[in-house]
């Protein structure tokens, strides 16, 4: 239970807790120990939906520490799944299936399906989509290339969301890679562009979507336009407390703009 009773409210208030639609927190996990991990999710397990193995760093793992890292965050009733580079690699392999059986056998129950470096045709992300789910798994999806010169219309990108969702995909992450620069709805200095994220709202359920923010002032905004429970990802493990602070107006960012009203 949090520290609460007797003490001050915070003052963004609405804030969703655990079990939550929206309000999502997705952590990018680059290789954090099993050890840090135990007494990382001790302290900031509420404020955690679900944790991305970034990249394809699963494959660097010792097989008994990768599986007592899926089975500590079962204990906490938070997703964990590889990054979808991961399955990028395995389909240029043509392992697709083949790697869906090991991670079934392995315990994930979660996937990420995305097209950030390989160029896959709208049909072919649907098969996989179904196949994905097919095999027992909750599918997120990512839409946008990681390659700065190469960003898909944002018309694209939304057409795309709406896409997976019919397919089934349960969450649709906007790429932004881990630097939050140059990719997707920000700008080269890591800046909101607006014009992007007014067509993205016109045309999704925005509680659908996982926004991320790696950075804080991304953050910051994306909060100040959809409120306490905007879904974002991307988020280094070190920064969920930070992030959970802001949703709640218990940092000046999200705090200051309500003495104004």
């Amino acid at each position: 239970m949090l520290l609460s009773t007797g003490l001050i409210k915070p003052p963004l208030t609405g804030r969703n807790s655990k079990p939550r639609a929206d309000g999502l927190t997705m952590v990018i996990d680059k290789g954090l120990p099993l050890e840090a991990t135990d007494s990382w999710l001790k302290l900031n397990a509420d404020f955690i939906d679900y944790i991305k193995l970034a990249f394809g760093t699963m494959m660097l793992y010792p097989q008994e520490i990768l599986t007592a890292k899926i089975r500590l965050s079962q204990k906490y009733q938070i997703p964990i799944y590889p990054g979808g580079t991961f399955l990028e690699i395995a389909l240029w392999e043509q392992k697709f299936d083949t790697c869906l059986e090991n991670l079934k056998q392995l315990g994930f129950e979660w996937l990420e399906i995305s097209d950030g470096t390989l160029t896959i045709s709208p049909s072919e992300r649907q098969n996989l989509i179904a196949k994905a789910i097919q095999a027992g798994f909750q599918v997120i999806t990512e839409v946008g290339k990681k390659d700065t010169a190469n960003q898909p219309h944002i018309a694209a990108i939304a057409r795309l969301v709406l896409d997976d969702l019919a397919a089934g995909a349960k969450k649709v992450i906007i790429e932004a890679r881990e630097s939050g620069t140059g990719i997707g709805i920000y700008d080269q200095e890591g800046g909101i562009i607006t014009e992007k994220v007014e067509v993205l709202r016109e045309a999704l359920p925005i509680d659908k979507i996982i926004w991320e923010a790696p950075l804080k002032k991304q953050q910051v905004e994306l909060i100040k336009l959809f409120g306490p429970n905007v879904n974002l990802g991307n988020l280094a493990p070190t920064e969920v407390m930070a992030l959970e602070a802001l949703r709640r107006g218990l940092r000046n960012d999200t705090w200051k703009p309500l003495l104004k009203s």
